[in-house]
């Protein structure tokens, strides 16, 4: 059963906004770190952004930067990521996972995943 749960994806036209999420279903993320990643078709996995419980310090993928945003509410075993002024090659699929730290989260290993949940910008 997996314990990360995604959602908030869908449709949208370019330039429009999506907030995904992520729902920690069995644990929290304190102590943790928490990423979003993504996979457009025929493409790897892509990494967004981090966060961890410890500090709420962020770090985003360079090419990321100003478009999306990572937050939490921790209490609430949630972590979100908000897209604005999206493009069509935003389109993928969108994972969160849950990572001991910052630098597995960057890399993208040894984390606990989400199944995912598809954004598709088109217009």
């Amino acid at each position: 059963e997996r314990q990360l749960v995604e959602s908030g994806g869908g449709s949208v036209q370019p330039g429009e906004s999506l907030k995904l999420s992520c729902a920690a279903s069995a644990y929290t993320f304190h102590g943790y770190t928490a990423g979003w990643f993504r996979r457009a078709p025929g493409k790897e996995r892509e990494w967004i952004a981090c966060i961890s419980s410890n500090d709420y310090t962020t770090s985003y993928a360079d090419s990321m930067k100003g478009r999306f945003t990572i937050s939490t509410e921790f209490a609430r075993r949630t972590v979100y990521l908000q897209m604005n002024s999206l493009k069509p090659e935003d389109t993928a699929v969108y994972y969160c996972a849950r990572f001991s730290d910052e630098v597995n989260c960057r890399k993208g290993q040894f984390g606990s995943w989400g199944q995912g949940t598809q954004v598709s910008v088109s217009s």
